[in-house]
């Protein structure tokens, strides 16, 4: 039978949820998160389905890429020859078989409908795994989470619209990001690899990833990972590397390739001669390496930080376990003790207990003793001391790891020799993550987000768009060097 004062605790909890302050945490602090992450999903999924339903289809790239998969269904295996209506194709081998797939179950490319809300799955999936490091990092609060995703126009439209392979891409490496977090080095490396095998704009986060293998792991165990890497792309183009290596080399990781101005994003304010010349590139590859360099120092003081942390975790966790046992113990044992005592009183104002009854009462009470390693009871235990439990958020150390990665990842985007509209999706979900590392007030905060969104949502992009652009990305970019550099300062100050 159920004690009232059980009923009591559960109308306690409830009514708490029900507070001006519990609502007001569940909405600002990111330790709630993973409350408003699911709700984020589960409106996520009826919003993306609304969409398919009611927006029309625009056809961009879906049926060059089955035409591509097609010839390579056909047995064509030399890069060269494999055409769609955009033109050749551009990517590696994961892609192939990726949509080659899609091909299968879509009735060749023709039931549209269907690869829309295979898309859904892959971009509810895709914010799982994006949430889940929110949830890890508690660095953004819930409600700049819940805006920032619900409300984008461009990428609801990538994801469900148009159906590129860039959210596949991207995909894969949110989860390897998850499984690095959880220290699974291979199977991290393996989806890494898979991403870069969809589209190579993953290579991006490689400078930051290798010194974090180096960094966690020294060169020996850096090694394996990275053969791990280029075995899954070996392995993966193999059919298509004994065919014409060369052919498939240079068109799916062609670092070379000159992109159509049409759809540029970033350089719509520059002549295309400008655009298409080799000095261009250079300077912009010079300037990439050239914050690299700057960047690169305080990711790799992070990563130091991430690995002594995780490594003092790895010593500390076992003991608070083994103290919140004792203490679990201590509290069961206490129970049992009233429990006796309230039932003794009981049966003394009923009648005396019989000698084999205390007998058995003094037995069991020994035998719990014993099992405590033969102590004797305390005589006296403070409830607090009974219910403490004792833990440490290890996981906020994630941030140590997740700030270098969109920190790398967003200096490849800032120095991107042209950025199409499909491209946002390589950066969205690490804005929010990024802005919240700035030392900037909430309100340039939402107004850099705002503005990102709006060149990004300009067709075609204009002059003031493609500037206005680059000046928002310079200025998150001064805000995470400021800001990391001022913190390092202090932390050697105080060492």
């Amino acid at each position: 039978m159920v004690n009232i004062s059980t009923y009591q605790d559960i109308f306690r909890k409830i009514k708490k949820l029900f507070t001006w302050t519990y609502l007001k945490t569940l909405v600002l602090s990111p330790v709630q998160v993973h409350v408003i992450a699911f709700f984020i999903i589960i409106i996520e999924l009826v919003l993306n389905i609304f969409i398919v339903e009611s927006v029309p289809y625009t056809e961009i790239d879906w049926k060059a890429y089955m035409q591509q998969c097609e010839g390579v269904l056909n047995g064509t295996y030399d890069y060269s020859q494999l055409r769609g209506d955009t033109g050749p194709l551009v990517y590696p081998a994961g892609f192939v078989y990726i949509y080659s797939i899609f091909y299968y179950i879509t009735n060749q490319g023709v039931n549209i409908k269907l690869a829309q809300y295979i898309f859904i799955g892959i971009y509810l999936l895709h914010l799982f795994f994006v949430l889940r490091i929110y949830i890890k990092t508690r660095k953004v609060p819930p409600y700049v989470l819940a805006i920032t995703i619900l409300t984008s126009y461009r990428i609801h439209s990538i994801h469900v619209l148009r159906l590129f392979n860039d959210p596949i891409a991207v995909l894969f490496l949110y989860i390897s990001l998850n499984l690095f977090l959880e220290s699974k080095w291979t199977l991290g490396s393996i989806f890494y690899s898979l991403g870069v095998s969809v589209k190579m704009n993953i290579l991006l986060f490689a400078p930051a990833l290798f010194f974090f293998y180096l960094v966690n792991l020294g060169l020996k165990d850096t090694t394996k990972q990275l053969l791990v890497c280029g075995i899954i792309q070996i392995v993966l183009g193999l059919p298509f590397l004994l065919v014409n290596p060369v052919a498939y080399l240079k068109g799916s990781f062609d670092v070379g390739r000159i992109f159509n101005h049409t759809w540029t994003v970033n350089y719509r304010f520059m002549e295309i001669s400008m655009f298409e010349s080799k000095c261009f590139h250079f300077t912009l590859l010079g300037i990439h390496i050239m914050l690299l360099l700057i960047f690169l120092p305080f990711c790799i003081q992070y990563f130091k930080s991430y690995c002594r942390l995780k490594y003092v975790q790895k010593e500390v966790q076992p003991q608070i376990d083994a103290k919140n046992r004792e203490n679990k113990a201590r509290a069961k044992f206490k129970g049992i003790k009233e429990a006796k005592m309230k039932l003794s009183k009981k049966i003394d104002d009923q009648e005396k207990l019989s000698k084999e009854q205390e007998d058995f009462l003094h037995s069991f009470e020994a035998m719990l003793q014993n099992a405590k390693g033969g102590n004797k009871a305390p005589k006296r235990m403070e409830p607090d001391e009974d219910e403490l439990h004792y833990s440490i958020n290890f996981d906020i150390l994630s941030q140590l790891f997740i700030l270098p990665m969109f920190i790398v990842n967003f200096i490849g985007i800032v120095c991107a020799r042209s950025l199409h509209y499909q491209f946002y999706c390589w950066y969205f979900h690490s804005l929010p993550y990024l802005l919240w590392s700035c030392n900037f007030s909430n309100i340039i905060r939402f107004l850099i987000l705002a503005l990102i969104e709006l060149c990004w949502n300009t067709y075609p992009s204009t002059n003031f768009t493609s500037a206005l652009l680059h000046v928002c990305h310079i200025t998150v970019l001064y805000g995470l060097y400021t800001k990391i550099s001022n913190e390092l300062k202090i932390a050697s100050k105080i060492r």
